[in-house]
């Protein structure tokens, strides 16, 4: 997950911003509502995804983004990163579709929000490709934050 903030972001770690980076045991592991994927090539660590039970908060976003993606109803996508030289094998959209599953199966959420930069390589196209467009805040006076917001369609739970 560093990898991203230095290598992908430019921004480096940012407490404020990447604190759950270095503390993913009590961002993902501990509340019941969110979880943390990892996945593993031999001793490697290629890609990652997360759910959080919290919404954007505003500000920094803007406030109509943050009252439409509640915390509490919101399962928010976060730190779904695949190294360079692991993308374009469907790792991402599998990580996609496990969490959509775990936010369906944990009960009380009726959204699935995420953000991504743009400047990604790769990100804005690939989201484009399974979420719907929020808000572009690249579009916005000033520019925002110069991110984009997505919603997914919430899965439905899986049958026991």
């Amino acid at each position: 997950m560093l990898d991203t903030v230095y290598r992908d972001l430019g921004s480096g770690y940012v407490p404020r911003w990447h604190a759950d980076i270095i503390d993913p045991e009590s961002a993902y592991l501990r509340p019941d509502r969110c979880t943390l994927l990892v996945v593993r090539h031999g001793d490697e660590i290629v890609a990652t995804g997360a759910v959080r039970d919290r919404g954007p908060a505003a500000p920094p976003n803007p406030q109509w983004v943050a009252d439409r993606f509640p915390s509490g109803t919101t399962a928010q996508l976060c730190r779904i990163y695949v190294r360079p030289e692991h993308r374009r094998h469907g790792l991402a959209r599998w990580l996609v579709r496990e969490l959509g599953a775990f936010a369906a199966g944990a009960g009380g959420y009726t959204s699935l929000y995420l953000h991504t930069d743009p400047a990604v390589p790769g990100a804005e196209p690939f989201w484009r490709s399974l979420a719907r467009e929020v808000c572009d805040e690249r579009t916005l006076p000033g520019g925002g934050q110069g991110i984009i917001h997505f919603e997914l369609p919430m899965p439905m739970p899986a049958a026991v």
